[in-house]
């Protein structure tokens, strides 16, 4: 829902979000009295998701005026990405061993099969909710929301220009894509503090994530040092050194791929995904934090290079938060209806398949994420566990822009089989 918020500033903008973090975290310091009590109930992490909504909700702020978020993800994402992978033990990454890929394939699996289900169900009750016809076909604006969720805004887009939904609607479902994907988000929030309690009863096998947690734990104690101003300095350069060399590699790599090849000129194409500026950015900026976690810089760790990242993601969420509207919730009740049973549909399937494998919560959380969210949330959501397991949800990330076109467009068809003709 769209409106006039009261601070257009993005300076203020930015100072109410950095306000809301300091009280999220100054409460959450609380080891006695109501604030330990409340937190003991909701997550920080969900706190510092929830009050930025709650400042756009009520008119404070705007997604709509601000760029906070497209500079957070722009800027701060690429350089928490390399200053959390700087500490990187690759191999034990490798020995996490394939429930991340299982889950996060079951995640892509459920969004597939959950579209064409949701139609189905709605159909029975309420077949003018996903019928219409030609360029109106509901089906076609949902094959965009199932690109978003699937891979990023690249796919979407994919499937906006392969099905050529009524512009005029398409906002609906954008709506759909946001509204319910943030009420996703803070469910996840939610259940990383309990998480304990959750993998007990999924009966996982924590052994490899807490392995690697500590093997990273272990080694910064091993570096540890008191930072001065010329650590502070170097592991800023890292950061956006690496953030300039993503947006000019991004920016080549997608400029040389449109000019020499029309195949990536084709918004149809399942390859146009692949000129998309951002996933270059944030596949450079991982490619380099690997490679900077086999050198000396590995030791700045000590020095807090997590830390200093960690800050950026909470910025980051803090901003996603942000374009979370919570009046919008009741807005076009009928395809959020839709958008929110093609969503349970998703997690039911995960949380079947985590019980069965005996997957920890984090394998779900980050395989649901790498595909509804995609690089900019899975490394939010993987950095809630563990800083040094922000990597993962990049990478599974990365893997959902690979195949978000293909699987849209499987989707896509299997919702046009089942929908209601009007």
């Amino acid at each position: 829902m769209e409106h006039s918020p009261i601070f257009t500033d993005d300076t203020i903008v930015f100072g109410l979000l950095m306000l809301m973090l300091a009280l999220v975290f100054y409460t959450s310091s609380k080891k006695t009295g109501f604030w330990a009590k409340f937190y003991g109930i909701i997550p920080a992490l969900l706190m510092c998701y929830l009050l930025p909504a709650v400042l756009n909700s009520i008119g404070l702020i705007s997604p709509e005026t601000s760029k906070v978020y497209d500079i957070s993800k722009n800027y701060l994402l690429p350089a928490a990405i390399v200053l959390m992978t700087l500490s990187l033990d690759l191999k034990s990454v490798f020995n996490l061993g394939p429930k991340a890929l299982i889950m996060f394939f079951t995640g892509t699996i459920g969004i597939i099969i959950g579209g064409p289900l949701a139609i189905l169900l709605v159909s029975i009750f309420s077949p003018e909710t996903v019928g219409g016809a030609g360029p109106d076909a509901v089906w076609r604006g949902l094959s965009t929301v199932a690109g978003s969720w699937i891979g990023g805004g690249a796919n979407q887009t994919a499937m906006y220009e392969i099905f050529k939904y009524n512009p005029q609607k398409f906002g609906a479902m954008i709506l759909v894509d946001i509204v319910v994907a943030q009420i996703w988000m803070a469910f996840l929030l939610f259940g990383i503090g309990k998480k304990h309690k959750i993998d007990r009863w999924l009966k996982a096998d924590n052994t490899a994530i807490e392995a690697l947690k500590q093997k990273v734990i272990n080694y910064e104690k091993s570096v540890m040092k008191i930072p001065n101003l010329t650590d502070y300095i170097i592991m800023l350069g890292i950061a956006f050194i690496t953030v300039g060399v993503s947006h000019l590699g991004s920016n080549n790599i997608s400029k040389f791929l449109t000019t020499n090849f029309d195949v990536f000129n084709d918004k149809t194409s399942a390859l146009a995904s692949f000129t998309s500026t951002f996933f270059w950015m944030i596949t450079i900026a991982t490619v380099i934090g690997i490679i900077l976690s086999f050198t000396k810089a590995k030791r700045y760790e000590g020095a807090g290079a997590s830390k200093i990242g960690s800050i950026f993601i909470y910025i980051l969420v803090a901003s996603i938060g942000m374009k979370m509207d919570l009046a919008s919730v009741f807005e076009n009740p009928g395809l959020l209806i839709v958008g929110l049973i093609w969503m349970a549909i998703h997690v039911i399937l995960l949380i079947i398949v985590a019980k069965i494998i005996k997957a920890p919560y984090f394998f779900l959380a980050v395989g649901s994420k790498a595909n509804v969210g995609g690089a900019a949330s899975a490394p939010v959501v993987a950095a809630a566990f563990h800083p040094s397991l922000a990597t993962v949800g990049v990478l599974l990330a990365v893997v959902g822009y690979a195949i978000g076109t293909f699987s849209a467009l499987f989707c896509a068809s299997l919702m046009e089989l089942v929908s209601p003709s009007l």
